[in-house]
């Protein structure tokens, strides 16, 4: 489905915005504070949202790239997230999001104490309590966008 948007009007501004404000502002202010507010390395941050990106197949967060302290993953990170079972890009920390992205989105039912063991020797309760809202932030909205058709209506800044 494709949403109609008014002619000058940004679409994504204008669904999370203009037709929902009262949730609408609620989920962008959500959306922002998973960047804005993050604690976990780049590399891993950014391996678990292209997963997630990689299954829901959102065009826009396919393409986009965070970038922190002017500093970008290379272009290559997202064939490696792909392949995260079998690269040699990734640290354990790294493949470990990756894993941990595909597993919620696709299997959440399926994450078992030996996930877990692995998972707490790398990371905290913390860090996984806020990748894991992290999580829900880039599956939910980047699905939205998606289902709605927004991904592909929406250019990056540049392009």
């Amino acid at each position: 489905m494709n949403v109609d948007i008014p002619e000058g009007k940004n679409p994504i501004e204008y669904v999370w915005g203009d037709m929902v404000p009262g949730i609408g502002l609620a989920a962008a202010n959500f959306s922002l504070s998973v960047y804005a507010h993050t604690t976990l390395g780049l590399r891993e941050f950014e391996a678990a949202r292209l997963r997630i990106a990689q299954i829901n197949g959102c065009l826009f967060c396919l393409d986009w790239r965070t970038e922190r302290d002017e500093q970008k993953v290379e272009e290559e990170f997202a064939d490696a997230v792909a392949e995260w079972r079998t690269t040699d890009a990734f640290d354990e920390r790294t493949r470990l999001a990756a894993e941990y992205a595909e597993r919620y989105a696709l299997d959440h039912h399926g994450l078992d104490d030996e996930f877990w063991d692995r998972m707490t020797a790398h990371y905290s309760q913390t860090q996984i309590v806020e990748l894991t809202m992290s999580l829900g932030s880039w599956l939910a909205f980047g699905r939205l966008n998606r289902v709605l058709g927004l991904d592909a209506m929406c250019v990056l800044p540049g392009h």
